[in-house]
């Protein structure tokens, strides 16, 4: 066996492996087919939030799981793309908050038609049990490693 093949067999014993693994796939499928949209996966998740509810910045990093820049980043280029506008909040005006535009309702509801497809083939894999299961399962994941080491 190479230094490769060993190395590769001491990662798979490892369930972070698995994790890290698990998620790459998702992300990989849903940049392929969100790609003829013109959208990334986080520019996606921000149009799925904002498809609920009109957010802040803050918000929205806090709801995809990014930092502030990064939302501020990811939001300046949906603006240039006329996909989302922003306007002063009526409580705070230092506060800006982000809509989806006519022309962003529509490209979310096509690029959602194509992340569902590609989330129903995952769930497809699956009976309802162990997809139940897997929620179960991981939910116990992101718990104990959210919590303080020794606090579970």
């Amino acid at each position: 066996m190479g230094v490769e093949e060993q190395i590769m067999e001491g990662l798979e014993a490892r369930l972070g492996t698995f994790l890290k693994r698990g998620e790459q796939a998702l992300m990989a499928e849903k940049t392929r087919v969100l790609k003829p949209f013109g959208l990334s996966v986080p520019q996606y998740a921000a149009l799925l939030a904002l498809s609920q509810a009109p957010l802040s910045g803050a918000q929205l990093a806090r709801i995809c799981y990014v930092t502030p820049q990064s939302m501020a980043s990811l939001l300046s280029t949906l603006e240039s793309k006329k996909l989302i506008e922003r306007t002063p909040s009526d409580v705070h005006n230092q506060v800006l908050v982000t809509r989806l535009t006519r022309s962003g309702h529509a490209t979310f509801r096509k690029a959602n038609e194509a992340a569902l497809a590609a989330e129903a083939r995952l769930s497809a894999a699956f009976t309802a049990e162990e997809e139940e299961t897997l929620r179960t399962l991981l939910r116990r994941a992101i718990t104990t490693l959210s919590s303080p080491a020794g606090k579970e």
